[in-house]
């Protein structure tokens, strides 16, 4: 029984070393946006993205091992006992995708290479002064809502050919951008409220660190305000159509989340009941549309 319990701990350890609650929500997104956009269901699109946000992922947990183990991050003392073997994985399973998927989907090769930029920029000092984006106020939550559009938008849209589904223009799609970013990046903030001590440690300016808690709940207030205002107003223009609007419920029921959680204190549990009551809203809305229940083709 204890040898079972030990190889569940480990599975835990790097089921949360790969962050798979933000894989799922990465893949669901790219596989919802992708329908919603081309009208077909892109589930080679949808690993991809998961497979993206695995990678990215992994790597950031290797780099942050000083905040990590500050705000005691599952699985830290499992890539502190050898970060090397842990980036060279990595670093591997990444030359080795751009190998292999370009072969199948080239035409999200140059995104890919755009996203990863991106990912590495944001874990490795590679800017000016050794600086990594993480560690620069506003931009380590702007880079890393980027990276989102960048999967769940841009690879269905390169894979679209320019052509969309009745309902869809070019409208719908940057409104729907607008309420993404403002969306996501508020789930940014709420991740940084419990990271602040570890990322304070680090040097790293996010919004809690810089302007403590109260600052950091009206940021957030705002984006999931703003988030539902952008949709709204694209429905009330016949911009969005319904099976878009539709999406208004999710900033509603992470607000009322977050702040009974915000009561107790932000945990890695809140973070991440957060992000899996996200993917759950989008596997519930795919079934909506199987099942095909009233509004589903509006």
């Amino acid at each position: 029984m204890a040898k079972e319990k030990t190889v569940g701990g480990i599975v835990r350890d790097l089921l949360s070393i790969g962050r798979v609650h933000i894989v799922a929500i990465g893949a669901l997104g790219t596989f919802t946006f992708g329908y919603l956009f081309t009208g077909k269901q892109l589930f080679g699109l949808a690993l991809i993205s998961g497979l993206d946000w695995f990678l990215v992922n992994w790597l950031n947990r290797v780099v942050d091992l000083k905040e990590d183990t500050v705000n005691q991050i599952r699985g830290t003392d499992l890539v502190g006992k050898n970060p090397r073997a842990f980036a060279i994985f990595g670093f591997t399973v990444l030359g080795a995708s751009f190998v292999a998927l370009h072969i199948f989907f080239p035409q999200i090769t140059t995104l890919r290479a755009a996203y990863h930029a991106l990912g590495l920029s944001y874990n490795y000092p590679f800017l000016p002064g050794k600086k990594r984006i993480k560690e620069l106020y506003f931009w380590k939550n702007t880079a890393s809502a980027t990276g989102f559009l960048i999967t769940v938008f841009g690879y269905p849209l390169a894979s679209s050919g320019g052509t969309f589904p009745p309902g869809i223009t070019w409208a719908t799609v940057v409104i729907a951008g607008l309420f993404f970013f403002a969306f996501e990046l508020s789930y940014e903030v709420i991740y940084d409220l419990r990271d602040a001590p570890g990322d304070a440690a680090a040097n790293v300016r996010t919004y809690p660190v810089v302007h403590g808690e109260q600052g950091a709940v009206r940021i957030i207030d705002t984006l999931i305000f703003a988030s539902m205002a952008v949709l709204a107003v694209g429905y009330a223009l016949n911009a969005v159509p319904w099976r878009l609007f539709i999406m208004i419920a999710a900033p509603l029921l992470q607000l009322g989340v977050y702040k009974r959680s915000l009561r107790r204190g932000i945990t890695s549990a809140t973070c991440i009941g957060l992000t899996w009551l996200g993917a759950g809203l989008l596997f519930t809305y795919h079934l909506w549309i199987a099942f095909r229940l009233p509004g589903a083709g509006l």
